[in-house]
C-alpha cells in the first residue's frame, strides 16, 4: 500500500474506512490506464487522479494503484484535518473522503457538510452530501451540468455516511 509521509491509507482512516474508499472510489471514478480529459476537460489518469496526470501518456495497473492509494491518503488527511471528529468515525469519514477526493480538499473544508460536522450535527452533515438546507439537490453539477454520475455518488455517499452500506 502506498505511503504518504509515514502513512498508508488503513493507517490513516482505519482498515473500515480503507475497504469502503478502495471499493467505491474506483467504482465512482473508473480506471483508465492513460491519461484523458474527464467529463468537464480536467487531464486526469487512472482512477480519478489529476495531481501529476500527463494526457496521452500510458500508465501501467502498478501506477495506477499506488497513485490511487496515495490520493486517498492525502484527501484523507485533509479531511482529518479539517474535521478532525471524524477519526475513528469509519463510515463518515470514509463518506467524507470519497467527497473531498471529487470536489477536492479545499471544497469540502468550506462546505456545509465540514460545518456541519464541525458542529456536532452529523445527522444534517449527511444530509448536504446531496441535498441543500432547503432540500434541493447539490454536488451533483460539473461544467454547468447535472450528470448522472455525480447524482449516484452522492446518494452513495450519504448512505455510506449514515452507516446504511
Amino acid at each position: 500500500m502506498a505511503k504518504v509521509g509515514s502513512r498508508t491509507l488503513q493507517g490513516t482512516v482505519g482498515a473500515g474506512a480503507a475497504a469502503l474508499l478502495l471499493a467505491y472510489v474506483p467504482m465512482f471514478e473508473g480506471t483508465i490506464l492513460r491519461g484523458h480529459l474527464d467529463p468537464i476537460g480536467i487531464v486526469t489518469a487512472c482512477t480519478g487522479h489529476t495531481k501529476t496526470a500527463v494526457l496521452g501518456r500510458p500508465y501501467s495497473a502498478e501506477q495506477c494503484k499506488a497513485l490511487l492509494d496515495q490520493d486517498l491518503v492525502e484527501h484523507a488527511q485533509g479531511v482529518l484535518r479539517c474535521t478532525p471528529s471524524l477519526e475513528g468515525k469509519t463510515y463518515q469519514l470514509a463518506a467524507a473522503s470519497s467527497f473531498a477526493f471529487n470536489v477536492g480538499v479545499g471544497a469540502y473544508c468550506k462546505s456545509s457538510i465540514a460545518r456541519a460536522f464541525n458542529a456536532g450535527d452529523a445527522i444534517t452533515a449527511c444530509k448536504r452530501f446531496n441535498e441543500n438546507a432547503a432540500g434541493r439537490p447539490q454536488w451533483v453539477s460539473a461544467g454547468g451540468k447535472v450528470l448522472p454520475g455525480l447524482v449516484k455518488r452522492r446518494a452513495i455517499e450519504r448512505q455510506m455516511c449514515e452507516g446504511k452500506l
